[in-house]
């Protein structure tokens, strides 16, 4: 959106707002990074002047300065350890600020210590009884995760920890330390993911031990949570297939006597009507039949990866199109039956939209994080390079 805005208008990055705040200001303080990256590209240099104080672009000049401070501080940490410490010490002071970055997802610190030494990403845990990778599992984590790929499968990826347990089978717990996402199916999805991209770069080796501690509860967390939904977004199309089965045998506006046609057969509003209705009612079988199949699947946990999440996928898109659509219907079936008094007509139709800006934000957020986490890239970078 504003992509667009300031290809209308280039001035507009410019405009302050009561306080003097430039747009790139307000972005960086509302936490839109991606935002506040464009506007400043946009912003003409003059306005971005820190010495403007409140009034320049002196929060994101402040925060670029104390990243610039952090690489250098970085840097100097990564050669004065090699260079004043014995091997010893160096693997006791790394390996906890390590655990604690991995831990916080600090993926820019992890990367250039162990871009600094290599040797650091061998760091074990005696207490824990794991590697630097096994605590990338643990707290998926999954840029630092996709450093895993320099190692090309050597032994580190088969070590084993305690309990005779490794990578693989850290891969199929569920996380104590971090939520992934805050919607049940989606997080299972994402926990499959884990589990089978941790299973494509893991020794054949990985796949010979047992372990007890699986996906057991999130899927029946995932389970559960997905028939709940189904059957919510089943009640809502059923009852607009009977609504738009209904308008079949009551047409609008009555027939002709003697041809038993519609009255409003050459009324423009009448086919946009009809065509609304059809599509309500073709779109509202759709999603009743995709929330049918998520209903009677056998919900094993590779159904959670592709088959599952693409059924809801298509069910809630169907639904909130047959819910678009059968609202259509309904404001040009007013429209015909009450012509001309628009003082009436348009208050009812503004009201009308109110289900579906309801259901948008209750549901449409799920749709999206289904979009992304189905058909968006990998959340693995195999091509991460030290």
């Amino acid at each position: 959106m504003a992509e667009c805005l300031i290809t209308k208008n280039k001035s507009l990055v410019s405009v302050r707002n009561i306080k003097g705040q430039l747009p790139v200001t307000r972005a960086t303080v509302f936490g839109h990074k991606e935002l506040a990256r464009y506007l400043y590209s946009q912003t003409p240099f003059e306005d971005l002047e820190p010495e403007q104080g409140h009034d320049g672009f002196k929060r994101l000049y402040e925060m670029k300065l104390v990243r610039a401070q952090f690489q250098q501080l970085l840097s100097l940490m990564c050669e004065a350890i090699p260079a004043n410490t014995s091997p010893e010490k160096q693997y006791g002071i790394t390996r906890p600020l390590l655990n604690l970055a991995i831990s916080r997802g600090n993926f820019e610190f992890v990367y250039q210590i162990v871009k600094a030494n290599s040797s650091f990403m061998w760091l074990y845990d005696a207490t824990a009884g794991r590697h630097i990778f096994h605590w990338t599992v643990v707290h998926r984590q999954h840029r630092i995760f996709s450093l895993a790929y320099n190692l090309k499968k050597n032994s580190l990826l088969n070590a084993v920890y305690k309990y005779n347990n490794n990578m693989f089978h850290l891969a199929g717990m569920l996380p104590k330390y971090c939520l992934i996402d805050h919607i049940r199916g989606a997080a299972l999805q994402r926990e499959v993911q884990w589990f089978k991209e941790v299973e494509r770069i893991s020794p054949p080796s990985c796949n010979e031990h047992l372990n007890k501690d699986e996906h057991q509860g999130l899927r029946k967390d995932g389970e559960k949570w997905m028939k709940g939904t189904a059957t919510s977004c089943t009640v809502v199309g059923t009852l607009i297939i009977t609504i738009m089965f209904a308008a079949v045998f009551t047409i609008l506006g009555g027939k002709r006597k003697d041809t038993g046609l519609p009255i409003f057969m050459h009324d423009k509003l009448f086919q946009l009507f009809i065509v609304a209705y059809s599509l309500s009612l073709f779109s509202s079988s759709t999603s009743v039949l995709m929330f049918l199949g998520i209903l009677t699947s056998r919900y094993a946990e590779e159904d959670f990866l592709i088959s599952l999440p693409k059924k809801m996928i298509i069910g809630l898109f169907a639904l909130f199109f047959s819910i678009a659509t059968m609202i259509i219907a309904f404001s040009t079936a007013l429209l015909l039956v009450l012509s001309g008094k628009y003082w009436i007509v348009v208050p009812i139709i503004g009201l009308a939209g109110v289900p579906i800006i309801v259901f948008v934000l209750m549901q449409f957020r799920l749709l999206i994080d289904m979009l992304g986490s189905t058909y968006g890239s990998s959340i693995f970078d195999r091509k991460m390079k030290l």
